[in-house]
């Protein structure tokens, strides 16, 4: 749609707009489910005048959006002062939005606290590892440990949903916007807090002790007074530092919860879908133990660049939930940048492939001041549409159009990858001692990723999953790649789906490091070495390539670390072929009904791809449509959409004569997008 279009019918909605406050539900009880295709925006009316809402809410409607974002990052616009709550500018927003046919996700925004708060109640301030109290010159600089910031937090919750429960423009309930960005906290009552955390977890000192090694170098804790909080920046042993990350990950999680049991009392048929940022390095959170708690869809910010990295992040919040997945909030513009021409129309479209539902454009209007001024959304600064609007709207129509012909996406995966937060932190940059990083050469998302992308360029589904919360029958295969810590539960879970018939494929790094990060002193890897039927101790880091043979595939490496293989009742399948000895680079074990596969590399594509395919036919596994790298392509409702995320032109040959229904083009033989291209082809 043109921008003077766009205008035209803006003026119209604008004269169709009433204002009518419905105090009743409208009868909506279904959350939104199949057959059902959301594109909006995030939307912040604080920062817009009366006319300004009038005219923005004109511009959505007229670009075909059902769905807006609000609420978040906002606590003292609806709290304005303690106790002191004014609804009566966002009823008027609500209002509109209703009248335009726009439904709301209600975040509420919890994070950050409010200046009023911190000076009531100082012990929500963040407290450095030096101990100097500082000042919330960010945003998320609240310690959401802290009692007070817990009440208020849940109460501005309840006045929320009380207030909005039965308004029908409210769609979801959000929770504190990127809880898992917010910091860390390094103040007295906070110590005590995870002290109290320890015993619960531990019991008394000697069980503490010996999880933290504390016999080594003089560090053996005689009475609870003598517990720090860890330093998250080194130094420190790894041991504390998990438990660091531990103490934090609950703490988010209880606040977590608590939102979720008022959402439950105040408006129980609508879904809970946040923007939670469950990976970010300030702290994150142990999302995929716990999502099924707080959850009713995955959602997040999708701001990726490349197709592995985001389809990866998109199947992580995904979890195991049948439920497809909300892009809460969707690149549009850029920071300091336009943005490029149809790449939010290709990621869109990205993510209807991995069961997407709806994506929401950050922002609508471009900030004119704040910590975001220059990041561009879909109105320029001086509030007149831009390209990107219309590009959105293109979208809002496409995605009428396609509704109901098998989308939402319903992913029905035979492969699982593992993902655990523990295992992430145990092995960080930032977390793990000096010897540790030494050791843990390739980054753990890195081997994620690399594990995950040849499956992902087969257009295969790929759940990714904590392999010690979910049931492990349901797949075919599972990859655990560069899983330094395993607890017991997920050993077990190994164990058990191995013994039952299933097909699990282990990369180098795997399960080195107990519960508390120690070593097992054990043969490795830990608890698994009898179900891989081998042991692998040694290890080396060469400075040329690592070359072989996998079925037939030539490979070499990128990643020149490798173990040494002993197997035992283990097969070898492949050696390398410039390695003196020429030691096992991949050897399978039968154990119970299933196999073991250990492979002596980290996870990357030149090792995983042939192995992977070498498995398929045995597994009864069927890739989907062949496609060129960077393009992918999923069959739905007997159609194939495919997506092109390169900025090259690309050709896929096709069986036959084919239409488009997106490009309304007739292809013979061969299908042509062009850079960032997309069509649904039947």
């Amino acid at each position: 749609m043109t921008f003077k279009a766009l205008l035209s019918a803006a003026v119209v909605a604008l004269a169709c707009a009433g204002s009518a406050y419905a105090q009743s539900a409208d009868g909506h009880k279904d959350w939104p489910g199949k057959g059902q295709l959301f594109i909006g925006t995030c939307y912040q009316p604080v920062d817009r005048s009366p006319e300004q809402i009038r005219k923005d809410i004109a511009l959505m409607k007229a670009a075909g959006f059902t769905v807006v974002r609000m609420g978040d990052l906002s606590w003292d616009y609806f709290e304005p002062a303690d106790g002191v709550f004014t609804f009566g500018a966002f009823d008027a927003v609500m209002d509109q939005m209703q009248a335009a046919g726009i439904k709301v996700v209600l975040d509420i925004p919890g994070l950050p606290a409010p200046l009023w708060l911190h000076q009531k109640y100082p012990g929500v301030d963040i407290v450095a590892q030096n101990g100097t109290t500082l000042y919330p010159a960010t945003r998320y600089m609240d310690d959401i440990s802290d009692p007070d910031y817990q009440r208020l937090a849940k109460r501005l919750g309840d006045a929320l949903t009380r207030h909005y429960a039965h308004h029908p423009a409210l769609l979801a309930i959000g929770y504190d916007n990127e809880i898992g960005a917010s910091f860390m906290s390094y103040s007295e009552p906070t110590r005590q807090r995870f002290i109290r955390w320890l015993k619960d977890r531990y019991g008394g000192l000697p069980a503490l002790n010996e999880a933290w090694a504390t016999q080594r170098w003089s560090r053996r804790i005689s009475d609870w007074d003598q517990v720090r909080l860890p330093y998250v920046e080194g130094p420190g042993p790894n041991e504390r530092n998990l438990d660091l990350r531990r103490f934090w990950s609950d703490v988010t999680i209880g606040v977590l919860k608590d939102l979720e049991a008022v959402r439950a009392k105040n408006v129980p048929d609508k879904p809970a879908i946040s923007n939670l940022y469950d990976v970010h390095t300030n702290k994150g959170f142990d999302y995929l133990a716990t999502y099924r708690q707080y959850v009713s869809y995955g959602a997040f910010g999708f701001y990726h660049t490349e197709a592995i990295p985001g389809a990866f992040e998109t199947l992580l919040m995904k979890g195991a939930l049948s439920t497809p997945v909300w892009f809460n909030e969707f690149q549009a513009g850029g920071f300091a940048s336009h943005g490029v021409k149809d790449k939010s129309r290709m990621w869109a479209y990205f993510g209807l492939i991995n069961g997407g539902q709806a994506a929401l454009a950050w922002t609508f209007n471009s900030h004119l001041g704040g910590e975001e001024q220059d990041y561009w959304g879909l109105l320029e600064h001086d509030g007149t549409p831009s390209w990107r609007l219309a590009e959105w709207s293109a979208m809002a129509a496409e995605f009428k159009k396609i509704e109901g012909l098998g989308f939402p996406r319903q992913l029905n995966p035979q492969i699982a990858m593992s993902y655990s937060f523990e295992s992430r932190a145990a092995s960080a940059p930032n977390i793990a001692g000096k010897a540790v990083k030494r050791y843990y050469t390739t980054l753990y998302i890195e081997q994620k990723h690399n594990a995950f992308g040849p499956l992902y360029q087969d257009n295969l589904d790929v759940a990714v999953i904590n392999i010690g919360h979910e049931d492990l029958s349901r797949y075919k295969l599972l990859v655990i790649s560069g899983e330094y810590l395993m607890d017991q539960a997920a050993t077990d879970a190994v164990r058990r789906y191995v013994s039952n018939g299933g097909t699990v494929v282990m990369t180098a790094f795997s399960d080195k490091v107990n519960e508390t990060a120690q070593w097992y002193d054990t043969s490795l890897p830990g608890r698994l070495s009898d179900v891989f039927g081998l042991k692998t101790n040694e290890f080396y880091q060469r400075k040329e390539p690592l070359t072989g043979t996998i079925n037939g595939t030539e490979f070499k490496t990128s990643i020149n670390f490798y173990e040494v293989l002993e197997p035992s009742t283990a097969k070898v399948l492949a050696r390398f072929s410039n390695v003196e000895g020429s030691p096992p680079v991949i050897t399978m074990n039968s154990f119970g009904k299933g196999k073991a596969i250990y492979v002596a590399t980290p996870a990357q594509p030149s090792v995983m791809r042939p192995l992977y395919r070498g498995l398929y036919a045995e597994l009864g596994i069927v890739p989907g449509p062949k496609t060129p790298d960077g393009v992918f392509a999923r069959a739905v409702d007997g159609r194939v959409l495919y997506v092109n995320t390169t900025d090259q032109a690309q050709d896929i040959a096709l069986d036959g004569q084919k239409t488009g229904m997106l490009s309304g083009t007739t292809w013979q033989g061969n299908l042509h997008l062009r850079p960032f291209g997309v069509d649904l082809v039947h």
